[in-house]
């Protein structure tokens, strides 16, 4: 199922004890909030496009088959470049639920004060 957001959308692939699997789209000039998971790391994979990912203070350029590994509580963001950004992210934890989510800056007013 699709789940839309205001930065593109999400939908779920795959899920399993411990883990979950999503593909991401990122529309282009776009950025997912700035954010931290206290109960799961998760791992992308650019799939296609291009962009900006950020973790902990640390840019990596994203393009076809960049890794990032995000661990647990570190603050972490995507962004679309010129194009759309496919990222395939897997979720490790005891608690996958989408509320497991601290928005720290959001480009569309969802932080949590």
């Amino acid at each position: 199922m699709r789940v839309d957001r205001p930065w593109g959308w999400y939908e779920h692939l795959l899920s399993g004890e411990g883990y979950k699997v999503k593909r991401l789209l990122v529309f282009k000039g776009q950025q997912l909030s700035l954010q931290r998971h206290q109960h799961r790391s998760e791992s992308w994979t650019v799939a296609s496009g291009d962009g900006l990912l950020l973790c902990n203070n640390e840019w990596v350029e994203a393009h076809p088959g960049v890794m990032l590994t995000i661990p647990i509580g570190a603050v972490h963001r995507a962004r679309g470049g010129q194009c759309d950004l496919v990222i395939i992210e897997v979720q490790h934890g005891d608690d996958l639920r989408e509320e497991d989510i601290e928005r720290l800056q959001d480009d569309y007013g969802r932080v949590i004060a």
